[in-house]
């Protein structure tokens, strides 16, 4: 099976100082690989290169970042847009607090989905499929009057909207208790079971990585520091 996404000796620096360095990983389609590691590690860095998002004057210093063949650090602008939410997608780590808190979640929903396309119920298809109770309701409701769950279902939503061929999840489960955090495991699951979407989730919990994971990088000071399917990193990893 081709590679869906590659990275290859990968290295980001900020102000010449190199913060994730040599990174490789080959992703096929349907894959759910996972991150794993400390804070500060490099997990997040590494899926915001992927998607042209590094902060704080952050640049991918060397190696390559290739998507369905295409090289990704060559995209202009204009591609940029076209790419995120249609073909890859990501869920932060604490979609709720990225919201408008003075805009209804339905508001930023229409605004999302016209980014790229006319306005359709896409929405609240996606917000049933969720399993939010009434999302009519929720369409209709300003963040702060939902749920830390719920506010995270809704970025999920948003994030699967036009059923990307790449979700990366930035510790979308963590603040969550541990029901809800079970809950959106199993539709992370579901959505790459429905639509084949492959699914990089940044985590620093293992238990979450070796439940839903094909493969996991275990990351250490900007490099890996081990990687294999659950069973090597499970049991024999050293």
């Amino acid at each position: 099976m081709v590679n869906m996404l590659q990275l290859k000796n990968v290295t980001v620096s900020y102000k010449n100082v190199p913060t994730v360095q040599n990174f490789n990983l080959d992703m096929k389609q349907g894959q759910i690989v996972s991150l794993v590691g400390e804070s500060g590690s490099g997990k997040t860095t590494v899926i915001r290169a992927v998607l042209g998002l590094l902060a704080g004057g952050g640049v991918v210093s060397g190696g390559s970042i290739t998507f369905e063949g295409k090289d990704l650090l060559s995209y202009n602008r204009e591609e940029w847009r076209n790419l995120r939410g249609s073909e890859i997608s990501m869920i932060f780590q604490d979609s709720g607090a990225m919201m408008n808190p003075t805009r209804k979640v339905g508001d930023v929903f229409v605004e999302y989905l016209r980014t790229h396309e006319k306005i359709s119920k896409k929405g609240c298809g996606m917000l049933e499929k969720m399993n939010l109770p009434s999302p009519d309701n929720v369409m209709k409701s300003y963040p702060f009057q939902l749920s830390g769950g719920m506010r995270q279902r809704v970025g999920i939503a948003m994030g699967m909207s036009y059923q990307p061929k790449l979700l990366l999840a930035d510790e979308p489960t963590s603040a969550l208790d541990v029901t809800t955090q079970a809950q959106i495991v199993r539709q992370m699951m579901e959505l790459r079971d429905d639509y084949g979407t492959s699914i990089i989730v940044v985590t620093h919990n293992l238990g979450i990585a070796a439940y839903m994971s094909d493969y996991i990088v275990v990351m250490k000071d900007g490099r890996i520091e081990d990687q294999g399917d659950r069973d090597h990193i499970l049991h024999h990893s050293e």
